[in-house]
């Protein structure tokens, strides 16, 4: 076992965003949080010196808004190393690998440290994978420029995530997620034409023309009609609670009732088991594209369904395509953990899915993946972040709160909220996947993902912004919380 504690040499090597004193005002953290935002957005239009004009994105960029990246600009790396860090230690503190006392500053300072020290690895790992593999195609001799580039990009929205959160609103990560894919629905949503082309883009503008013609488009419907669907039952998911009944034992008759969300863990788990599944597909890509398809076969960094074996069959090859005769082919395992974005989403769509049994067992096996990974992520999450039963019966004990007509014990708190925290915690993590699996399923605007992400971080970010309106408006509140 490895003590958290090692990175903390780490610690004096590395910059480090200083924390503030005292919470700042809300207008001084609204103004950081918008620098923050700017600066994030100027990064996502300046092209590395020694890039090529063309290059493949492919399926990659349809994940460049959950990850708040922009391919073939300094934010090529959007926040992904950032979340791949954490991963990481997550999965080795799950499995008991590296431990730590949670209730210890020191060890929750290392991990902040281990956290940053992963990420910055990350930066240089992915960058290297981006610009070796192709995806970031540089010119001749130029691919250490691209790449160190790009990687200071990375670095560079790390901080950025680092003064928001200490000097902002919310968190950075959530931030460029919720904003990348607000700009995407606009755009798709309501631009009215195709630079160059002259052609209603749009959604909204191809459904008013075709009112005029009387021929609705119906993949523009049927998006529009999803988008909306996801975005009603989000913010449904995210009304839903359980209110646990307390009291103040210092203050005789006056009680409280403490909120335990459906979506107890937010939308941490699906972050987490996108940026796995993205790194799945990147790594893949790059090793395919190297003469090593461990990982299955890609065309323009997505996953096919070309056969990786056969099985009662002969594998031929034609070139770069691979055929099985006379058998079945299984491909790949970045295959079946590619999001299997809008097989649903017209009549056309429907049937054709029915009528291919791989696709249907793709969209099972992404399916479970996701809900699976989702609830692994949203357990560890919970114990980590100071959210599982006996974390909040302690923050609850100490604030003077108690459950009714018990003694003031925080083990009869934590026997009550693990009535329902451990529940809550699978159902909503496993809610939040198999939402964002449909909306995916579905094609609406912003993936399925992305839709789900920013509900949940703008929700969020409204009630901190309440939170805080109303503590500066009443500073006795304040006080008293504090």
């Amino acid at each position: 076992m490895i003590d958290i504690k090692i990175f903390e040499r780490a610690a004096a090597l590395i910059p480090e965003v200083q924390t503030p004193a005292a919470k700042p005002p809300l207008k001084s953290r609204l103004k950081w949080t918008a620098l923050g935002l700017v600066l994030f957005f100027s990064l996502g239009v300046i092209t590395p010196i020694g890039l090529a004009k063309t290059g493949q994105g492919g399926y990659i960029e349809n994940l460049q808004m959950v990850m708040a990246s922009k391919i073939g600009t300094i934010a090529t790396l959007g926040i992904g190393p950032i979340v791949m860090g954490s991963i990481i230690l997550q999965l080795l503190m799950g499995a008991g690998v590296i431990s730590m006392d949670r209730s210890n500053p020191r060890d929750r300072q290392a991990f902040q440290t281990a956290q940053k020290v992963m990420a910055l690895f990350f930066c240089f790992f992915e960058g290297a994978i981006y610009t070796l593999s192709g995806f970031i195609p540089a010119n001749p001799g130029m691919q250490a420029i691209v790449l160190a580039q790009i990687a200071m990009g990375g670095i560079i929205i790390m901080y950025l995530d680092e003064i928001i959160s200490k000097y902002g609103i919310g968190s950075g990560v959530g931030l460029f997620i919720a904003a990348g894919v607000s700009q995407t629905i606009v755009w798709h949503a309501f631009s009215f034409f195709d630079v160059g082309g002259g052609t209603f883009i749009g959604a909204v503008p191809q459904i008013l023309a075709g009112l005029g013609t009387g021929t609705i488009p119906e993949t523009a419907l049927m998006a529009l009609i999803f988008t909306l669907i996801v975005f009603l039952v989000v913010v449904y998911f995210e009304s839903m609670k359980i209110e646990v009944p307390l009291t103040f034992g210092q203050i005789r008759g006056f009680g409280a009732r403490y909120p335990l969300k459906f979506l107890y863990v937010s939308n941490i788990p699906v972050i987490f088991a996108a940026a796995l599944f993205a790194n799945v597909q990147l790594v893949g890509a790059a090793m395919d594209g190297v003469g090593a398809p461990w990982l299955g076969h890609f065309e323009n960094g997505r996953a096919t369904s070309e056969p990786l074996f056969c099985i009662g069959g002969t594998m031929v090859s034609q070139g770069k395509s691979v055929t099985c005769q006379g058998g079945f082919g299984v491909p790949g395992i970045a295959y079946f953990l590619t999001t299997p974005y809008r097989y649903l989403a017209t009549s056309t769509d429907v049937a054709h899915t029915l009528a291919d049994p791989l696709r249907i067992l793709q969209i099972i096996s992404f399916s479970a993946a996701m809900m699976i990974m989702c609830v692994i992520f949203g357990r560890i999450w919970v114990e980590l972040s100071g959210m599982s039963s006996k974390d909040v019966a302690g923050q609850l004990q100490h604030v003077g709160l108690h459950v009714p007509g018990f003694r003031r014990d925080p083990r009869i708190i934590e026997r009550v909220l693990d009535r329902y925290i451990p529940t809550i915690t699978v159902l909503g993590a496993m809610a939040v996947g198999l939402l964002a699996v449909f909306a995916d399923l579905t094609g609406a605007i912003g993936t399925g993902t992305g839709i789900l992400l920013t509900v949940g971080i703008l929700y969020r970010l409204y009630e901190e912004l309440a939170s805080d309106q109303a503590m500066e408006m009443m500073p006795a509140l304040k006080k008293f919380m504090s």
